[in-house]
């Protein structure tokens, strides 16, 4: 699997493997596809407040999905999970030109129980911010909040 790019809110990771940690725990990861269907593979562990998981995203489809709180949606240019119960957005992810990755929007907790909240201006989880701006991961993890 190559290198690519990877924009979490407004702050583009370059050179990531796809993967992104969220204080120091891989939570998400994400493949290019190029066959049919949608462009991009995404892997997401949702976990709830206490750090439990609460549901499971494994190759594009909800394999654990307690009480059927989320919706999964295959769009032509990426997948949206929002919450079943008050339609609110999990996570957005959109594959742009050039291959490149955006995650433009979410709000979903991590594995320490800590809520993490991705807009097109900002990402933050516990005290820690991020803007727009640009880091070279070097082949490794999109690290945030960590």
């Amino acid at each position: 699997m190559g290198s690519m790019d990877v924009k979490v809110g407004p702050h583009w990771y370059r050179n990531s493997n796809g993967t992104v940690e969220i204080e120091g725990l891989p939570q998400i990861q994400l493949e290019l596809r190029k066959t049919g269907g949608v462009p991009v593979r995404m892997n997401f562990a949702i976990f709830d407040k206490w750090g439990k998981l609460h549901a499971k995203v494994e190759a594009n489809s909800l394999v654990i999905n307690e009480q059927g709180a989320y919706h999964l949606e295959r769009l032509e240019k990426g997948l949206v999970l929002t919450n079943t119960s008050n339609r609110k957005r999990v996570l957005t992810i959109n594959v742009l030109e050039n291959d490149q990755i955006e995650i433009p929007e979410g709000e979903f907790y991590t594995l320490k129980g800590h809520l993490i909240t991705i807009t097109p201006h900002q990402w933050s989880v516990e005290k820690i911010t991020e803007g727009s701006g640009e880091t070279d991961m070097k082949g490794k993890a999109v690290t945030v909040g960590s």
